[in-house]
């Protein structure tokens, strides 16, 4: 069983421990203040076990109803997963999520620094800043990077993934500006059913700067709307080639298309098949194919 360990960013690549390059794919979690049932070791065991993913993203509300409102109870969802994530031996992302043009400093310098002092020295924990800037320019967001970043590497230089303009679709803008410093990726949000082109990534990868596409959907940019499986088959495809990690949006029954699981489906996982909506059921094919192509599962 190849382990992969700790991660570093070289070049425009993420690779291993041993110097391989790396392609991670997974799921990630909906809001923490709407979809906290899924949020269990449960629910991480059984997308391991039956989807092979290898990669899970914690995204913690901060606004509307989250952390500014819940500090403790929020972070404590947020530690429920990664704990769950180290005890299954996958790759985890810490994620400060929230779609605005602030994304509260005050407030994620501290809980960074106590994130990073906590779970900075496990090879499988990553650090995501700041979900999806929006009505702000790269040189606010830098600023922002560039701060939290530095709070975090006073105790951790684990790899982390920096949002950037027009709700994280242009890591071409930041790859022309770049924050300094090094296990630094640019990430990349998309759409399937609205988003039809990676060349933004190209611009980047040709920069020498890696990218992560932490959040992705097989649906329009809404979450709802149209299933586009042959626009995201092609995205694949690309992340493939160019060994770009992934985590599909999102582990939710909502009743909207890009969720992966219909109405009522259990916190303990254990799905069926008819329990997975179109775009669960393409989803775990895709990570399943993937997995047994490479013939291996991903652990620390």
């Amino acid at each position: 069983m190849q382990q992969h360990g700790q991660l570093k960013v070289q070049g425009n690549q993420v690779v291993d421990k041993n110097g391989q390059r790396v392609r991670l794919q997974g799921m990630s979690m909906f809001w923490s203040q709407w979809m906290d049932k899924y949020w269990s070791k449960d629910t991480i065991s059984w997308l391991v076990q039956d989807w092979h993913i290898q990669i899970i993203r914690a995204a913690m509300g901060v606004d509307q109803g989250g952390y500014l409102n819940n500090p403790d109870g929020e972070k404590a969802k947020l530690e429920r997963v990664v704990q769950a994530c180290i005890d299954l031996g996958i790759y985890v992302i810490i994620d400060w999520h929230l779609e605005s043009p602030d994304a509260h400093i005050d407030q994620a310098k501290p809980f960074f620094s106590e994130m990073a002092q906590k779970y900075g020295h496990y090879p499988n924990v990553l650090f995501e800043t700041w979900n999806e800037p929006k009505y702000v320019d790269w040189g606010t967001i830098k600023s922002y990077h560039e701060q939290v970043v530095g709070t975090i590497r006073q105790y951790s230089n684990n790899i982390c993934i920096l949002g950037n303009p027009t709700w994280s679709s242009e890591p071409d803008t930041a790859a022309r500006d770049p924050v300094s410093g090094e296990n630094l990726a640019y990430t990349v949000h998309f759409y399937a059913a609205s988003n039809q082109s990676p060349g933004r990534i190209q611009g980047a990868l040709d920069a020498g700067h890696a990218v992560w596409a932490t959040e992705w959907g097989t649906c329009e940019s809404s979450g709802n709307g149209r299933v586009d499986t042959n626009s995201a088959g092609q995205w694949m495809a690309y992340f493939e080639q160019h060994g770009i990690s992934s985590s599909n949006w999102a582990v939710s029954d909502k009743a909207e298309a890009c969720s992966a699981l219909r109405g009522g489906a259990s916190p303990g996982g254990g799905w069926s098949d008819g329990q997975l909506t179109e775009s669960g059921r393409w989803v775990r094919n895709t990570i399943r194919s993937s997995s047994a192509k490479a013939n291996h599962t991903v652990l620390v």
